[in-house]
């Protein structure tokens, strides 16, 4: 479910319909501040909201451009411009050896597992697979750009629905795996 949440403005961006993508991103934007307040005031650390203050930074900066220039010539990219920006956070995060799904699993991981080497590893698999399904994402909604709404609405869900459904399933293998060796 932390991934639902952490993502939730980028799902309610790309299930509003582009005619209104200034509303959408300002609803984005106000999701995301409320998102980073609310898990600071939970005790969350900012390095541990990496992609919710990416998404505060991106969705204002939408905002401004869809209200002071709504015909611009980057709406059509904006589907293929917001993947890009969730692969270039994700893919700094693991640059910079934080990758971002370790502050979502720390939430339900006890803090003995959390310098572990697998538990780091395991967070650096799946932060590079939400990164490359981002990159993979981005490059098709630019090729979309032009295309009707249906066809960019099913690619950026399935932009997230993918290395969601992975991220659940390698976290499975892996908890299985651990348990397995625990037993012998």
């Amino acid at each position: 479910m932390s991934y639902l949440r952490t993502f939730a403005p980028w799902i309610v961006y790309a299930l509003i319909p582009s005619a209104h993508w200034n509303w959408a991103a300002l609803i984005a934007l106000v999701l995301s501040i409320g998102l980073v307040a609310q898990q600071t005031r939970a005790g969350r650390t900012l390095d541990a909201q990496i992609i919710e203050l990416g998404s505060a930074v991106f969705f204002a900066a939408v905002t401004v451009l869809a209200f002071t220039s709504p015909d611009s010539g980057l709406h059509p990219y904006t589907p293929a411009l917001s993947s890009a920006t969730l692969a270039l956070i994700a893919g700094i995060s693991l640059a910079v050896r934080k990758p971002f799904t370790l502050g979502i699993a720390k939430q339900t991981t006890p803090r003995e597992f959390w310098d572990q080497p697998l538990f780091v590893r395991t967070n650096v698999i799946i932060t590079a697979v939400w990164t490359a399904c981002f990159a993979v994402t981005a490059v098709a909604l630019a090729a979309l750009a032009d295309s009707g709404s249906t066809a960019r609405t099913l690619v950026q869900v399935a932009g997230f629905v993918v290395p969601m459904v992975f991220t659940l399933r390698y976290v499975a293998h892996i908890q299985a795996k651990a348990a397995q060796l625990r037993t012998h």
